[in-house]
C-alpha cells in the first residue's frame, strides 16, 4: 500500500516547475497474537486497572470515560472474568477473533470480537468495547 502523494505545479516567470512529494510505503500493522488481544480484554475488565488506562485500550475510549467508570465500579465485587481468544484473522488494520468468556455466572463460547490497530497498538474496536460495557451494565 502506498501513502498518498501530492503534485504541485508552480509557475514563475513563465517557467512551470512540477514538484511531487512521496511519503513512501505505508507501514502494515503487525499481526497480533491471541495472547496480545486477550490481554486487552483482561485489562479492560480488571477493576484494579485505572479507568484512564482502560480508555487507551479501546478506540474512542476518551468518549466513553463515564461508561468505563460505571463498568469498573460494577466489576469491583463481581469476580474474575476469563477470556480465551482464538482464530485471529487480520485484514489490514482490523483483527477479528472468536472469544470464549467465562464469568462467575457462566460461560459464553465463540463470541466474535474486533480490534483495530491505532496509535501503534491493537485496541478494542468501539463496537466490541461497547458490547463489553453493556455486559457490565454500562452500555454506550
Amino acid at each position: 500500500m502506498l501513502a498518498r502523494s501530492a503534485r504541485f505545479t508552480l509557475a514563475a516567470a513563465g517557467v512551470a516547475v512540477a514538484l511531487t512529494s512521496f511519503a513512501g510505503p505505508a507501514v502494515a500493522a503487525p499481526t497480533p497474537s491471541a495472547e496480545e488481544l486477550q490481554s486487552t480484554l483482561t485489562r479492560f475488565t480488571d477493576p484494579n486497572v485505572p479507568s484512564a488506562e482502560k480508555q487507551t485500550l479501546m478506540v474512542g475510549g476518551d468518549r466513553r470515560a463515564s461508561n468505563i467508570d460505571t463498568m469498573t465500579g460494577k466489576l469491583a465485587n463481581y469476580g474474575t472474568i476469563g477470556w480465551g481468544v482464538s482464530g485471529v484473522q487480520v485484514d489490514g488494520e482490523s483483527a477479528n477473533a472468536s472469544v470464549a468468556i467465562s464469568s462467575p455466572h457462566g460461560t459464553m463460547p465463540g463470541v466474535p470480537m474486533t480490534w483495530e490497530y491505532a496509535d501503534g497498538s491493537w485496541k478494542l474496536s468501539e463496537g466490541t468495547a461497547c458490547t463489553i460495557l453493556a455486559m457490565g451494565k454500562a452500555a454506550c
